[in-house]
């Protein structure tokens, strides 16, 4: 246990037979439950798994290939019906140094925070041994993501490496994550919907003889899709639904604006093709509408970066007389914005999520 909390690694493994015994063997001792998933795979990590002993050990194996999303959240589930009050997802290559799990869990622990996540940008020290095209392709989705998420304070998004508070993974609407490579990103727009407070930690990678089956190829347009798709419905959930807030206003009415100016500026370029020239009246008509719904979705995008869930939403956690540390649960969005949100009925999805039991 760690400050009196059961703790469970999450470990998602496809073809590890090399290197999930690592895993398990360096695994602190105050990890309680290590829940090993094997998505399908065609080698011996299940068998290679079960051998190493360890009796924190409960390997599930996958009938059919889901997705490193669709593992993680069989590893999820099966560690909160054992009692976990913290998970933590750790990679099946190795990748992810254990001795840094005590800095993933602090916050959570000690600050209240519901989800902590490892950021290998911090320092450039973390640079070295990390591919050339990876550096490049996380940065990017980064930014990306923190416009689609709403996070703006979290970075490397593409890192898995992260803990996260039980009654959080209850209230997320788990079956309905993305299952593949953009699990981590569906992840963060859930978590933004719900309004936990969420922190990146310094937490170098570990590169070493693994092979990795990512091709950007395949993995970049389906992140992009479902950035653009969680984009919106973030925007519609937490800005619409829940609260119809200033952010809703501005983004309609900017979107209104914007869009009918760009519609006249194209008719005024092409009547100015031939004669009669256009008026100035012509070119105000299609340059004020512009600049007016610029400017107001410049101030929804001010107003969305202030509401990123940056900052703990409860007290920070407290030693009782029996020596367990409670942490205190995030109250139920209702609670969170109860004055906003009086007077819609709608429920969101993640909302209505059946917490595990």
């Amino acid at each position: 246990m760690y400050e009196g909390h059961r703790i469970a690694a999450v470990v998602p493994a496809f073809k590890e037979e090399k290197l999930i015994g690592q895993v398990i063997t360096t695994m602190p001792d105050f990890v309680d439950l290590i829940v090993i998933v094997d998505d399908h795979s065609p080698d011996r990590t299940s068998e290679v798994a079960k051998a190493v002993g360890d009796p924190r050990v409960t390997v599930i194996r996958h009938e059919k290939n889901t997705g490193v999303g669709g593992a993680i959240v069989t590893g999820h589930r099966a560690a909160l019906d054992l009692g976990s009050d913290i998970n933590v997802v750790m990679a099946g290559d190795a990748q992810m140094d254990p001795t840094y799990l005590p800095a993933l869990l602090d916050p959570i622990v000690h600050d209240g925070y519901g989800f902590a996540k490892a950021n290998r940008f911090f320092s450039t020290g973390s640079y070295h041994g990390m591919p050339k095209y990876r550096i490049f392709g996380n940065i990017v989705l980064s930014f990306l993501t923190k416009f689609a998420s709403g996070y703006w304070h979290i970075f490397d998004p593409q890192n898995g490496y992260t803990a996260t508070r039980r009654d959080v993974l209850q209230r997320m609407p788990l079956e309905q994550l993305a299952q593949r490579y953009s699990y981590e990103n569906d992840v963060l727009i859930n978590l933004n919907i719900l309004r936990v407070p969420a922190t990146d930690v310094p937490i170098p990678a570990v590169y070493g003889n693994e092979v990795s089956s990512i091709k950007l190829s395949r993995v970049g347009p389906e992140i992009s899709n479902l950035l653009v798709r969680g984009l919106w419905r973030r925007f519609l959930w937490k800005y619409v639904v829940h609260s119809f807030s200033p952010v809703a206003l501005f983004v309609l009415g900017g979107l209104f604006l914007t869009l009918f100016g760009t519609a006249v500026g194209i008719w005024t370029i092409i009547e100015t093709l031939g004669p009669p020239a256009a008026t100035a009246g012509s070119v105000v008509l299609a340059v004020a509408p512009w600049l007016l719904g610029m400017q107001m979705l410049m101030y929804a995008l001010m107003l969305d970066i202030q509401e990123s869930p940056d900052r703990p939403t409860a007290p920070p956690s407290r030693q009782t007389r029996s020596g367990k540390r409670e942490i205190p649960l995030l109250p139920p969005l209702a609670e969170v914005d109860q004055e906003k949100a009086a007077g819609h009925g709608a429920v969101s999805p993640a909302e209505a999520a059946t917490p595990d039991k």
